[in-house]
């Protein structure tokens, strides 16, 4: 990897060069490497950036990004990661990884720890790097286009081979629910909910009623926007 560093007072203009624009608040960042020297380096040329709050391993679990350095994902690798993600106490904390070698199947375990950012080791100057981090601390992602077009692959197999044979949606709304909550949204009462799905009145309550309890919810109104916000409207 090459390092560009960029004094305290300069800004980089997002461009085809790689370089960032910079951003409001600052990104708590603490980092990870497979090897001491790597991990020096990428801590010093990481203080050359502004809004950038560099944490010690002591503060880890509050960062908001985790930028880790690594030849190749290995199974160790995974562990650090899941170790990570385990004591986060960050909600939004997002992982940053710079690597050569991401094997297919530790993808999924990577999302599941907070896997954000991916790019490559070799191909990638520090700047594109910080950009990745300032991408990811803003509730982004930074991801090349083969594992984007993976990721949604996975995402359409999960819902048509496990979720849709038991009745239920990515949002975690089961498929009649999503049905009578989008009659809802068009403004339709309990009787023409009930008649436009060939349903009991007692059925439409039911379904209501369940769905509410289960997901906290205390009326209808929040029930639609829950499911708007979800993506299930």
């Amino acid at each position: 990897m090459q390092y560009h560093t960029v004094g305290d007072n300069e800004t980089r203009q997002a461009g085809s060069s790689g370089g960032w624009r910079t951003a409001a608040g600052t990104v708590a960042v603490s980092v990870i490497a497979n090897d001491p020297i790597t991990g020096e380096g990428t801590i010093a040329c990481l203080r050359t950036y502004t809004g950038l709050k560099l944490l010690s391993a002591d503060e880890r679990p509050a960062a908001d990004v985790i930028l880790m350095l690594v030849n190749e994902v290995t199974e160790s690798t995974m562990q650090v990661m899941e170790t990570v993600a385990d004591r986060s106490s960050n909600p939004g904390m997002g992982i940053v990884l710079v690597t050569e070698r991401l094997r297919d199947h530790h993808v999924m375990r990577a999302f599941q720890c907070g896997l954000r950012g991916l790019m490559s080791r070799q191909a990638s100057g520090f700047d594109a790097v910080v950009e990745s981090v300032r991408e990811v601390g803003a509730g982004g992602a930074h991801l090349p286009p083969p594992l984007q077009g993976w990721l949604v692959d996975r995402l359409q197999s999960i819902q048509r081979d496990v979720l849709a044979p038991l009745g239920m949606t990515a949002s975690g709304l089961e498929t009649r629910e999503v049905a009578v909550l989008r009659l809802l949204a068009e403004g339709m009462d309990t009787t023409e909910i009930a008649e436009h799905l060939s349903y009991s009145e007692r059925t439409i309550k039911n379904i209501i009623s369940g769905m509410m309890n289960r997901l906290g919810l205390r009326n209808r109104t929040q029930a639609v926007a829950h499911a708007l916000r979800s993506g299930a409207l």
